[in-house]
């Protein structure tokens, strides 16, 4: 459960929007940085179970400055990107990500039904307002059969590998995003994780909006997860 120093409601929505504006123009290379480089081999993990290839129309949620949009696009899918920090997809037009990019909440998507046939999102989950909605919204999006990835952070369950998680996620990355970044946003960050309900739940969310074979894979000790699903048969 959220913590009560952390916004709710509306509230949650303007201040994550605005946080994001800020962070995006060193949003990249504070991810390389504190991740250790980690996050552009989650993402392509997150890609690889998803079987993305030729021929998909994927939708990247949350896709921020257009990452794991160029990932997709490098293995020949169709790529809609979504965010609804404008100033994140600027930075992903300024990058030149081969991609559509649409400014949109990921709890009400200007998408036809069934046209996509990937998902995938890339440390958003704990930013939305309600995760019953958004994942509604994207089943009703996918095709029947399609493939859903999503990533995010996650707390280790191994007491050594916690502790020594907590110290760089509660510590250095607050320190280090306040001296390069935006002090707030990156103290947010671990916080943010009180958002994330735990894996049972999670999973049963996703069955609840019209997901089969729903499973998490752990990453790093359990630093990451992975969230996989495909979109039941009409």
């Amino acid at each position: 459960m959220a913590s009560d120093r952390l916004p709710s409601g509306e509230n949650k929505r303007a201040v994550v929007q605005q946080m994001f504006d800020r962070i995006a123009p060193r949003y990249d290379l504070m991810n390389r940085l504190l991740s250790l480089g980690l996050d552009q081999r989650w993402r392509g993990k997150a890609l690889d179970l998803a079987a993305v290839s030729k021929g998909d129309i994927l939708l990247d949620l949350a896709c921020g400055t257009g990452d794991l949009c160029e990932l997709a696009r490098a293995r020949g899918a169709r790529v809609l990107g979504v965010d609804f920090a404008g100033v994140m997809l600027s930075a992903a037009s300024e990058r030149e990500v081969d991609a559509t990019l649409i400014q949109a909440d990921g709890a009400a998507l200007p998408l036809a039904d069934g046209t996509i046939t990937v998902v995938t999102s890339g440390f958003a989950l704990r930013n939305f307002v309600a995760l019953p909605q958004v994942f509604a919204e994207l089943a009703r999006v996918m095709a029947p059969g399609g493939r859903l990835a999503l990533l995010d952070v996650d707390r280790p369950r191994w007491a050594i590998a916690r502790l020594g998680h907590s110290l760089w996620f509660d510590k250095v990355v607050p320190f280090v995003g306040g001296l390069l970044s935006d002090r707030d946003a990156y103290r947010y960050l671990p916080e943010s994780t009180a958002y994330l309900p735990e894996e049972k739940e999670l999973l049963a969310l996703l069955r609840e909006a019209g997901f089969d074979d729903v499973a998490k894979q752990s990453m790093l000790l359990g630093a990451a997860q992975i969230l996989t699903g495909v979109r039941k048969g009409s």
